[in-house]
């Protein structure tokens, strides 16, 4: 049998470690983990809301989400309540799971536009589960009927825990910095790290988990990076921790300022919050008042504030080296998908890993994969900024008359015109939440798809009443999101 082949991980944090844990877990009879940490370096840390392709990805891994949400801290999370984007006072909710029901023909959004035509539709919203019940301040989960789902997490205790978890299936931890990282001037691959302490760090397979640094992917290999900061224009950010504030909210919060928007992420023992700005619209003493100014309980840390620049590397595996995490891109976190696309890659990665040596097929479709993965998500965040009316502060004029991708361009004309979206293969976001941002920020379709007129106004009522009916009987039954938590997955006392 072969020697086994190593797998090294540099750097830690939720991306580190949740590669570590997978790999532990999933091919630690193939390959050696190890990760390069230092307990020194801190961690950004401010990924703190997730969305329901993760718990995919815990099952995957073993770990029991009751336990996971415990140990973290964690409460759930039923969507995002935009707040201020379309027009100042406007609120929307992108939730989670499927509104309404579909036919072969056409989404359910067609259905609902019939109905408002003919004015016996409620809001959009009224015809999901998850919406009503995050309004509802509801939660339900487990049981069948349950809510589809993802949770709000402390990324420390997030880290940690899947620390323990990758230490138990095999992973080495190297504890310490490295200062150099070593390529082959034969083959231009990396070979080792070099710690400070003058050990070396050998492997056949690199992980770039640096954050922002980035210190493989681009500083020993020089990766070009793609900018996205025509499209998406934020480019700083301010995160505090204040005290719990009353029942945990079943949903994350975004509010949209003048120059950005602020988060609000509830967990079991305080809040998490933060502010996304764009320093050509605002100074930072300026953006770090209006957040403190804006929060609903008492600070219990110092601010801790970043620049970043939105985009990706051209691509997110070169020679043997793959970058997971802030060193492929970086998205903004409006949507809640920096930990799902560090996840997404981590299985790219594992199922393109070759049983020999690399190879150049296998690195040209991964990166073929990330970068469309990326440029969809990144369209998806767009659409927040550009389809806004409001014109009351430069960063939303800006926002409002900026060029956008000819792909997202096409797409919001075209359910405009017919209110049908067409998804191409394997898209993240799927119709249920195009059409709830697209509502949400006054993109309404003109006419639907004629199939609907094959039901009578009457007939057409009785279903969306029956659906509507249906959602408020569920969430009715259901307990509130505290008791919920109570029940299920109290956290120890701190």
């Amino acid at each position: 049998m072969q020697d086994k082949k190593t797998i090294v991980i540099a750097g830690g944090g939720t991306s580190g470690w949740l590669a570590a844990a997978a790999l532990g877990k999933l091919f630690g009879k193939v390959y050696n983990v190890c990760v390069v940490e230092s307990e020194a370096i801190g961690r950004i840390g401010v990924g703190e809301a997730t969305i329901p392709p993760l718990r995919t990805f815990h099952r995957l891994l073993g770990i029991d989400e009751l336990d996971l949400i415990k140990s973290i801290q964690g409460t759930y999370k039923l969507g995002i309540e935009f707040t201020n984007w379309a027009r100042k006072g406007d609120n929307y909710f992108h939730s989670f799971g499927v509104t309404g029901k579909d036919c072969w023909a056409c989404d359910f959004q067609h259905f609902w536009v019939a109905g408002r035509k003919k004015g016996i539709a409620d809001d959009f919203g009224a015809y999901s589960p998850e919406l009503m019940a995050a309004r509802s301040g509801k939660m339900w989960a487990y049981q069948e009927h349950g809510l589809n789902f993802a949770y709000h997490l402390d990324a420390g205790l997030y880290a940690e825990y899947l620390k323990r978890h990758s230490l138990s299936h095999g992973v080495r931890w190297i504890e310490g910095i490295f200062k150099r990282v070593n390529i082959s001037p034969e083959t231009g691959e990396i070979t080792s790290l070099t710690m400070e302490s003058g050990e070396e760090v050998p492997g056949d397979l690199f992980l770039d988990c640096t954050g922002f640094s980035a210190r493989l992917i681009d500083g020993a290999l020089n990766t070009p990076y793609l900018p996205y900061g025509h499209y998406l224009p934020c480019d700083s950010a301010v995160a505090v921790q204040s005290e719990k504030y009353g029942e945990p909210r079943p949903y994350t919060q975004a509010i949209a300022h003048d120059f950005g928007w602020q988060w609000r992420i509830p967990l079991q023992h305080r809040t998490g919050n933060g502010l996304v700005y764009c320093s050509r619209y605002v100074s930072d003493d300026e953006a770090m008042n209006t957040l403190l100014s804006n929060l609903e309980s008492k600070p219990i840390a110092e601010p801790k504030a970043f620049k970043y620049k939105t985009g990706r590397r051209l691509r997110g595996w070169t020679k043997n080296c793959v970058a997971i995490g802030l060193a492929a891109g970086f998205l903004e976190p409006v949507e809640s998908t920096s930990i799902h696309l560090a996840m997404s890659a981590i299985l790219r990665l594992m199922k393109l890993l070759p049983q020999g040596d690399l190879t150049q097929t296998a690195i040209d479709e991964y990166n073929k994969q990330f970068s469309e993965e990326m440029d969809r998500v990144r369209n998806f965040i767009i659409l927040h900024y550009h389809a806004t009316e409001r014109e009351d502060s430069p960063f939303w004029r800006y926002c409002k008359n900026m060029e956008i991708p000819d792909a997202l361009k096409h797409r919001i004309q075209l359910f405009r015109d017919t209110g049908a979206i067409p998804l191409q293969e394997k898209e993240l976001f799927q119709v249920d939440s195009w059409t709830q941002v697209l509502i949400g920020q006054r993109v309404t379709p003109n006419t639907y798809h004629p199939i609907v007129d094959q039901m009578s106004e009457s007939e057409l009522s009785q279903f969306l009443g029956s659906l509507k009916a249906s959602v408020q009987e569920k969430v009715a039954q259901m307990p509130s999101h505290q008791q919920f938590i109570d029940r299920h997955c109290k956290a120890d006392s701190m």
